[in-house]
């Protein structure tokens, strides 16, 4: 294990990873869909997402008749483990593999196990896709590249949970989006939303409607492209209040992106501070803030204070 993995927020210049991003980004995809066509689907396409563990990324369980199995990515051993309830397990090393080997072999990999899956391998949400078992132009793997990106999931992962126990209100699950690449908590003010316009780039205007049926405020950490080519924090409002945008959040390095239509606070920022929790928590609580207040949502109602283990909440 190399050192930076015991560094909680390390440094990840996009550049320097940008292949290696690229090619994680799709094979997150390959597994995600694979999840897809066998879960229920659950309000906002909760169904699809990843979920952060220890060493990586999980599908969690996914049913299979009466048995259930589980894809994980292993950023720390870098292989790709199945495992069936049943007590049945395959392995995939990581290193070395484009997006048509590893979808080949994922696939082959199920079907040992007498899974058998027929998914879109068409990409979502990215620029000229190519079809995953066409695609040997993406196989990149920097695994200490891949182990810093791990330590900042798992980092994330743990503040987005302590800010997501101060809310009563429906909120969802910490959980890793493939389609954006972006790790995620939501909440919810109780009321429908206008219907959303669609035209997502790359998006179904179904899922995007189905995604953006109720009102919410939602933040979340994404490695960076376009615009925002760094990694960074952002925060938004679905439907964007009037006065949102205008509203002077915390840090002060945070910013609103009229690009993107949302807050930005730089993960360098975060990262090089001297208690990048706090700085965390503070731009998660005040751009919340900034989308309650604007909306007039009922905040005694929906909120509480946060957490703290083995302390039943105060009723």
């Amino acid at each position: 294990m190399s050192r930076t993995a015991t560094i909680p927020w390390p440094e990840l210049p996009t550049a320097a990873w940008r292949e290696t991003y690229a090619t994680l980004h799709l094979w997150t995809q390959i597994i995600g869909k694979i999840r897809l066509v066998r879960s229920p689907w659950l309000n906002h396409s909760w169904h699809v997402a990843l979920y952060v563990t220890a060493r990586g990324l999980t599908t969690s369980p996914i049913p299979d008749g009466v048995r259930t199995f589980q894809i994980n990515l292993d950023f720390i051993d870098h292989t790709l483990r199945i495992s069936t309830s049943d007590g049945a397990t395959r392995r995939l090393a990581l290193p070395g593999l484009s997006v048509a080997r590893f979808y080949t072999e994922v696939m082959a990999a199920l079907a040992e196990l007498g899974i058998h899956i027929a998914i879109d391998d068409m990409p979502n949400e990215l620029p000229d896709p190519i079809r995953f078992s066409e695609d040997d132009q993406h196989a990149s793997y920097d695994p200490q590249a891949v182990q810093r990106f791990l330590q900042i999931l798992v980092s994330a992962d743990r503040v987005f949970k302590q800010f997501r126990t101060g809310f009563l209100g429906k909120a969802s699950p910490v959980h890793f989006f493939w389609g954006s690449f972006d790790l995620a908590v939501t909440r919810f003010s109780g009321r429908r939303a206008p219907r959303h316009p669609g035209g997502v780039p790359h998006l179904s205007d179904a899922v995007a409607c189905e995604a953006y049926s109720h009102e919410e405020s939602s933040a979340g950490f994404w490695p960076g492209s376009g615009a925002i080519d760094y990694p960074a924090f952002y925060s938004y409002a679905y439907p964007e209040p009037a006065g949102f945008r205008s509203t002077r959040v915390r840090p002060d390095a945070a910013f609103f992106s009229e690009t993107l239509g949302e807050f930005i606070l730089p993960y360098d920022t975060v990262r090089t501070t001297a208690d990048p929790d706090q700085a965390l928590l503070e731009f998660l609580q005040s751009t919340y803030e900034a989308a309650a207040n604007a909306a007039k949502w009922d905040r005694d109602a929906l909120e509480c204070a946060l957490g703290q283990p083995g302390v039943v909440r105060v009723v």
